[in-house]
C-alpha cells in the first residue's frame, strides 16, 4: 500500500475480475454458465438468501431464485413491493431484436453501449447484457406486459439517445411500471407458493459479516422500530443506485444508499462513485422549496425538438412570437449525424451551457434562468394532436400538472437533473462482491454502463442480473454449502449492538438543526462542485466543506421522536449520515481522476470544442475504493480495462 496521496487516500494491490472466461466475446457467457457449480433441486431447498430490495432487479431476482427452489426472504421499505421506484421508469428498455430491419444485432447493442459509456466498461459484461436483452423481450411477453404494438400487432420500437437504431421497446410513458408489475406478478407467485417471505416496510441498516462471509442482515421494521437480525447462506442486494446524495433528484424520496454503503463499510470495494448520470429533460425547479424533480422521458426527443433562443434578448417572449431564424436547434446544429438524440450526458452539458451564455428560458430561480425548450410543433403538424397524445399522452397530462402549462400549445421547459448512478458495489462477472457470500444486482452494482448509460438500459439491466444472470452464478458460491449454522456467532451480536448504539446516538443528541437541512446542504454542495462539471478547485473545496458538515450533524442534528415506533426523522437521519460519508468518497473519486469522461466532466479536460477529454494513457480502469476506516483514508484499487473487441477512441456524434 502506498503512503498517502494527496492527503486524501492511499493505493493499494490491483483487483481483477477473474470470473469473465477467456476467448471469444458470443461463447464467454455459455461457457461460464456451463464452467460453474451448480446446486441440485433438493439441496436448493435446504439454501436461504436474502434479498434487499424488490425493484426490477430485486423482485425478478427473488422471483427467479424462489422457482428454482431456493428459500428467499425479500426486503423492502415500501409497503409493497410494486412501489419501488422502477416504477418510475418511462421510456422504454432496450434489445437487440432487429425488429426494424435496420441493421441492429447484439454487437451493435454492445458497442453502442461501450461507447456510450465512454469506454469505461468491461467488454464480457456488456456483451452479455446485449446477448440476453433479447430474452428479456420473450420474458415479459410471455408475463403480459402491454408493451406498444404497430397496427398490424408487431411489437413497436422507437429509438433513444446515443444510437442510430430503434431498439427500444416500450409501454407509452410507463414502461417501468408495467416492468415491474410482470416482475412483481412473478414474485407473488412464488410468495403464494411458499419459497419466498416478504418483509415489507423493513429497512436494512447493516449488512452481517461472520468469519469474512454476507450471512445475514440487521433489518428495522419501520413500523414499530424493532430491530430484527435475519441470517441466510447469501445476500443480494438490488437496491439501485445513490442519486438522492444531491437532495435534489428524479428519484423518490425513500431511495438512498445505505445498503450498499453499509456493505462497503463491511469491506464490500466501491467502484467509481464519482460516475453519475445528469438527465437531460426534466422539469425544471420552480424554487428553493422544492425536494423532489421530475423526469421527462427521454423518448420525448424522439419527436420533440430542443431549442434557445439565440438571443439573449428573447428569452423573456412568449417562445410562440419566436420567429424560426431567431431558434437555435443547437443540439441538431452542434451533433446533426445524432441531433436530439445524443447521449444524455452531451445533451445535459449543452444545456447547462446554453444557459451560461445567458439564453436559458422560464422564470428565475436565484437569479437564473435554467431551462430550455422542448417543442413538439413540427410533430403535431406531421402526427397530428392525436398521434403524438397517443405516444406521449401520460407524459404531457403530467407535465401540465406540475406546471399549469399545456404542452401541446407551449413548448416545454426542461433542464438537466441527477437521475442515476453508474458507480456502485464492485462486482466480478458473477455479479459477486468483494464480499464473499454478497451478490449485487441492477443499479446498486458498477458493472455495465460505465461512465455514461444510455437511455433504456436501465430496465434492460435490472431484469437481465435478476432473471438471467445472478439465477446462472449465485449456485456457483452456493454450491459449497451447507454453510454452518452462525446464529449464535458473537459477530451477530456485535453488529446488532452496533446498530442500537448508533441509533441511540443519533436519539440522544438533541441538536437544532433538522435532518433535511443538512441534506439540503450536502446536496447543495454536491451539485454546485461535484455535478455537471468539476474542478480541482471546487472538488477540494467540497472535501473539506463536507466534512466540516458531517462534523456538524453528529453534533448538531435533531431526530424528534421515538427508536421505538414509527419515526420518518430517524429512516432519514441514519441514510443522511451515510451520504455524507459516500458524499466525500464521490468527490475524492471525482478529484483523483484527471480526465472527463461521460459523465464526469473535469473543465481542466476538454477538446478544443469543448468535449470530454479521456487520458487512456493514465485512467482506463475502474476505481475500486476500499473502506479505509472511521477518519482514515480509503484505499484505491485499479481494475484495469483491456478493450480486445471495441477500439478505444475519442467519442463522436457529429
Amino acid at each position: 500500500m502506498t503512503e498517502l496521496i494527496d492527503g486524501l487516500y492511499r493505493e493499494g494491490e490491483p483487483i481483477a475480475d477473474t470470473k469473465a472466461p477467456a476467448g471469444p466475446l458470443e461463447e464467454k457467457w455459455e461457457k461460464r454458465k456451463f464452467d460453474a457449480k451448480l446446486v441440485n433441486p433438493t439441496n436448493r431447498r435446504k439454501m436461504h438468501v436474502i434479498m434487499v430490495g424488490t425493484g426490477l432487479a430485486g423482485a425478478s431476482a427473488a422471483a427467479s431464485l424462489g422457482e428454482m427452489g431456493y428459500k428467499v426472504s425479500a426486503f423492502f421499505y415500501q409497503d409493497s413491493a410494486r412501489r419501488a421506484h422502477s416504477i418510475a421508469a418511462q421510456g422504454g428498455i432496450n434489445a437487440a431484436k432487429n425488429y426494424r430491419n435496420d441493421n441492429d444485432s447484439t454487437f451493435r447493442l454492445f458497442y453502442d453501449t461501450v461507447k456510450g459509456g465512454d469506454y469505461r466498461a468491461r467488454e464480457s459484461n456488456v456483451y452479455r447484457l446485449a446477448e440476453v436483452s433479447e430474452a428479456i423481450i420473450d420474458q415479459c411477453v410471455a408475463q403480459g406486459v402491454p408493451f406498444a404494438r404497430e397496427y398490424g400487432g408487431l411489437l413497436d420500437n422507437r429509438s433513444f439517445g446515443g444510437v442510430q437504431v430503434s431498439r427500444t421497446f416500450y409501454a407509452r410513458g410507463q414502461t417501468g411500471q408495467q416492468l415491474l408489475i410482470g416482475a412483481y406478478q412473478a414474485l407473488e407467485r412464488q410468495v403464494a407458493a411458499g419459497t419466498v417471505t416478504n418483509y415489507a416496510r423493513h429497512e436494512m441498516v447493516e449488512l452481517i459479516v461472520v468469519d469474512g462471509k454476507a450471512r445475514g442482515i440487521v433489518a428495522r421494521d419501520m413500523v414499530t422500530g424493532e430491530l430484527q437480525t435475519h441470517l441466510a447462506d447469501a445476500v443480494v442486494l438490488g437496491t439501485g443506485g445513490y442519486g438522492n446524495v444531491f437532495f435534489l433528484s428524479t428519484n423518490a424520496m425513500g431511495c438512498n444508499g445505505t445498503a450498499i454503503w453499509r456493505a462497503h463499510r463491511k469491506g464490500a470495494y466501491f467502484a467509481n462513485p464519482c460516475y453519475t448520470q445528469i438527465h437531460p429533460t426534466c422539469i425544471p425547479q420552480a424554487g428553493a422549496y422544492q425536494s423532489k424533480l421530475t423526469l421527462m422521458s427521454e423518448s420525448l426527443r424522439n419527436d420533440g425538438r430542443i431549442w434557445v433562443p439565440k438571443k439573449a434578448e428573447d428569452c423573456d417572449k412568449d417562445p410562440r412570437q419566436i420567429p424560426e431564424e431567431d431558434r437555435d436547434y443547437y443540439l441538431e446544429r452542434i451533433y446533426p449525424a445524432f441531433g436530439n438524440l445524443v447521449p444524455r450526458d452531451i445533451a445535459s452539458r449543452q444545456a447547462k451551457n446554453m444557459c451560461d451564455e445567458g439564453r436559458g428560458v422560464g422564470p428565475k430561480v436565484d437569479g437564473e434562468r435554467r431551462g430550455v425548450y422542448l417543442d413538439f410543433s413540427d410533430a403535431m403538424e406531421r402526427l397530428g394532436k392525436d398521434g403524438v397524445s397517443e405516444k406521449y399522452g401520460n407524459l404531457f397530462d403530467m407535465y401540465k400538472q406540475i406546471t399549469g402549462e399545456n404542452p401541446y400549445d407551449v413548448p416545454m421547459r426542461i433542464y438537466p437533473a441527477v437521475h442515476y448512478t453508474m458507480g456502485g458495489l464492485w462486482v466480478d462477472y458473477d455479479l459477486h462482491s468483494t464480499i464473499p457470500g454478497l451478490f449485487v444486482t441492477g443499479e446498486a452494482n458498477f458493472s455495465d454502463h460505465g461512465a455514461n448509460r444510455l437511455g433504456a438500459s436501465a430496465l434492460m439491466q435490472g431484469l437481465a442480473d435478476g432473471y438471467f444472470v445472478l439465477p446462472n452464478t449465485i449456485n456457483d458460491y452456493l454450491a459449497d454449502g451447507p454453510f454452518e449454522d452462525v446464529s449464535g456467532a458473537p459477530e451477530v451480536t456485535e453488529t446488532l449492538t452496533d446498530v442500537k448504539s448508533r441509533i441511540d446516538t443519533l436519539m440522544s443528541i438533541n441538536g437544532e438543526r433538522s435532518v433535511d437541512s443538512f441534506h439540503k446542504e450536502l446536496g447543495n454542495i454536491m451539485w454546485e462542485k461535484c455535478g455537471m462539471e468539476r474542478t480541482e478547485e471546487g472538488l477540494k473545496e467540497a472535501i473539506g466543506e463536507i466534512r466540516a458538515l458531517r462534523e456538524e450533524f453528529w453534533k448538531n442534528v435533531n431526530v424528534p421522536g421515538s427508536a421505538a415506533d414509527l419515526n420518518q426523522s430517524l429512516e432519514k437521519a441514519g441514510r443522511v449520515a451515510d451520504f455524507l460519508e459516500l458524499g466525500e468518497l464521490m468527490c475524492i473519486d471525482a478529484l483523483h481522476r484527471r480526465e472527463s469522461c461521460g459523465g464526469h466532466f473535469r473543465a481542466e479536460s476538454r477538446t478544443e470544442e469543448g468535449e470530454a477529454l479521456r487520458h487512456d494513457d493514465e485512467f482506463a480502469y475502474v476505481g475500486a475504493w476500499e473502506w479505509g476506516g472511521d477518519n482514515q483514508a480509503p484505499i484505491l484499487h485499479k481494475e484495469d480495462l483491456v478493450y480486445e473487441f471495441v477500439e478505444m477512441k475519442q467519442r463522436s456524434y457529429k
